[in-house]
């Protein structure tokens, strides 16, 4: 993925910021973690797992 990315991406649930993380897009803030499909980010909520 491309870094630049992250400066405009944030969690659709709480607007924190996020990081690659273990192929996943990760949320510092609430601690949700977006998979990454095909190279594509999903950040849908619905989607999202909590950090163990």
């Amino acid at each position: 993925m491309n870094p630049k990315m992250f400066d405009i991406l944030c969690c659709p649930v709480c607007q924190g910021d996020v990081v690659l993380s273990d192929y996943e897009i990760a949320c510092v803030k609430c601690h949700l973690r977006y998979p990454i499909e095909d190279g594509i980010p999903v950040m849908l909520a619905e989607r999202a797992r909590k950090s163990s």
